[in-house]
């Protein structure tokens, strides 16, 4: 199994990297600089010690009687070297490139008095051996057992906490400067012309204020731009309604002819397709009305009742004990759109009301007609698309009813979604938040 280690994707990954890396290295060549210092100081005051104290101890053993000198030898051993009375091992003669420091400073502290000879004793445990006669004749040897500079038990634990402290402000680091591009990712992703637009929080450092700031007034931009245009096409829509009511007048008084008939058709195809444009314009600006608590319940018998009083074959399924608020025209009218829908395609529609796994209430309008092609499922949400290939409006629309339908679902805050039904027939289901 081979392990591959690649460049981070998300920018708090690299972000967390760079600060790391570039923190832990500053981190570890201060340490370095500070633990060789330490190391420095730390030698040299051994082997200032070590002069003075083999000086010291020497001149003790010489003047001492040779009868009282193992006596001494308890007083003068230290922790890396002690005093033999005897002539030691043998050993290896010293090379000359290879002497220690230690060595070193012995030959400096006796070398003047005495006759030094200086040895590589091999075994686990290297070291060295410094032998030489008093006095008397009588043999000494120092056994010298080098080891490291101790290191304080405090120190690996200050490192530690040291490290720790690193990775927290590193992730402090880059959460703070995340944070706001989060932010501003997540209010593009939910941005919605169509709705109230979300102001950002202008607050914080000066870029992230600018950003926001900047947005805000893309969001602005965008609103009045789409109203704008809104309202040149309810306008258009509205004005076309006067020039086609004359004409349907003086198509009135024509004589009865087939060509009347055709001219009658045209004009209210044209009527029709004016309203459903005055209602998609306004429909983009369906979170204008004031919102109420209503029973749903009651909401949804009183649609289906409206339906059954005229024949129609709707029914509900489901009961939901909520009060909601929210627009009830605007709910209304979404309800109205997807159930003439159904009634047009299938002759009959089924409410069903309930939740989904997330806990928003759900309205499903249900049919059993011949459903939408899956790769048209979204397509259909758009202003004018007609699933019918002959592009009659008798029987295919204006192509406006589920464009109204996703508009005013969107002004209450909701999301409606159509999937074909395993069993045959389409489902809308508009979701909204409790």
């Amino acid at each position: 199994m081979s392990f591959r280690f690649g460049w981070p994707r998300t920018l708090a990954s690299q972000l967390s990297l760079i600060f790391l890396i570039s923190l832990v290295c500053a981190h570890g060549l201060s340490f370095s600089a500070q633990f060789y210092e330490r190391y420095i100081s730390a030698r040299t005051a051994m082997l200032g010690n070590l002069e003075n104290d083999v000086s010291t101890s020497v001149a003790i053993l010489d003047r001492l009687p040779a009868n009282e000198r193992a006596s001494w030898l308890p007083r003068l051993d230290r922790q890396n070297y002690r005093y033999l009375l005897n002539a030691g091992e043998t050993g290896e003669p010293m090379r000359s490139n290879a002497v220690p420091m230690a060595a070193t400073s012995i030959a400096d502290a006796l070398g003047e008095h005495y006759a030094l000879t200086l040895r590589d004793i091999p075994g686990l445990q290297k070291h060295f051996q410094a032998h030489l006669t008093l006095a008397d004749g009588s043999p000494i040897t120092i056994d010298v057992r080098p080891s490291m500079v101790p290191v304080a038990y405090w120190l690996p634990v200050v490192l530690v906490l040291q490290l720790a402290l690193l990775l927290g402000c590193t992730w402090f680091a880059v959460r703070l400067a995340i944070r706001p591009l989060t932010r501003l990712a997540r209010a593009v992703e939910t941005l919605d012309p169509n709705a109230h637009p979300t102001p950002l929080d202008e607050t914080g450092p000066t870029e992230v204020a600018h950003a926001a700031a900047a947005f805000n007034e893309m969001q602005k931009r965008i609103a009045e731009y789409l109203k704008e245009r809104m309202q040149i096409l309810a306008a258009i829509s509205h004005d076309l309604q006067t020039p086609i009511t004359r004409m349907k007048l003086r198509a009135e008084f024509m004589e009865d002819s087939a060509d009347r008939d055709k001219l009658w058709n045209d004009l209210s195809e044209m009527e029709h397709l004016v309203r459903e444009g005055v209602a998609y314009a306004r429909s983009v600006h369906g979170a204008t009305e004031a919102s109420h608590r209503i029973n749903l319940d009651a909401f949804l018998d009183s649609l289906v009742f409206d339906y059954q009083d005229m024949h129609k074959q709707v029914s509900l399924s489901g009961k939901s004990a909520v009060v909601l608020d929210t627009r009830p025209h605007a709910l209304r009218r979404v309800l109205v759109n997807l159930v003439d829908n159904a009634l047009k395609f299938a002759g009959s529609a089924q409410l069903e009301v309930g939740s989904t796994a997330n806990g928003e209430l759900s309205i499903k309008v249900l049919d059993n007609g011949p459903g939408i092609a899956e790769d048209e499922l979204v397509q259909v949400m758009q202003p004018f698309y007609r699933v019918e290939s002959s592009r009659n409006r008798g029987t295919g629309g204006t192509g406006l009813g589920l464009a109204i339908a996703q508009q005013l679902v969107v002004a209450i805050g909701g999301s409606l979604t159509l999937s074909n039904r395993p069993e045959g027939g389409l489902c809308a289901q508009i979701k909204i938040g409790l």
